[in-house]
């Protein structure tokens, strides 16, 4: 009662997949007999093995997604940048802003050369969530020069 090598036969003449072939379930016996490729086409012909059609993907989930996005839906905090970036440039991007504050702050001579070592280190190891952390931490430790 195996049909597979018929069911691989029919797939190869039809151009689909075999799990794409449709056999008739009330002519089985036919299809059971029939072994060469011309036989095969003979039922194909018949319309006794046919090729079901390609199934494809709905978009009426997407329909509904932008009618609600449309009306303003959607747009929580979970849909922002923030939290779509991932960690690793969230602190790339924190870093980046605490060195570039250090090396203003040394360059306009309102830190010395070793607390900017030091807290360049600190910032580092992520003592500072902000800039405006660090700046009250170095203004905490009176290491803030003032002209």
């Amino acid at each position: 009662m195996s049909l597979k090598s018929q069911r691989r036969l029919a797939a190869e003449i039809l151009k689909v997949g075999q799990n794409r072939v449709w056999i008739d379930p009330e002519k089985v016996d036919d299809v059971e007999i029939a072994i060469t490729r011309e036989e095969i086409r003979k039922l194909i012909h018949e319309k006794v093995i046919q090729p079901t059609p390609e199934k494809g993907v709905s978009r009426s989930r997407a329909r509904v997604l932008h009618i609600k996005k449309k009306k303003g839906l959607r747009k929580g905090p979970g849909k922002r940048s923030k939290s779509r970036m991932s960690k690793k440039e969230t602190w790339m991007k924190k870093i980046r802003a605490l060195r570039r504050r250090l090396r203003e702050l040394k360059e306009k001579r309102i830190i010395t050369e070793s607390t900017y070592r030091q807290f360049y280190k600190m910032a580092g190891s992520g003592v500072f969530e902000s800039i405006a952390e660090l700046e009250r931490r170095i203004r905490a430790k009176g290491l803030w020069r003032t002209r």
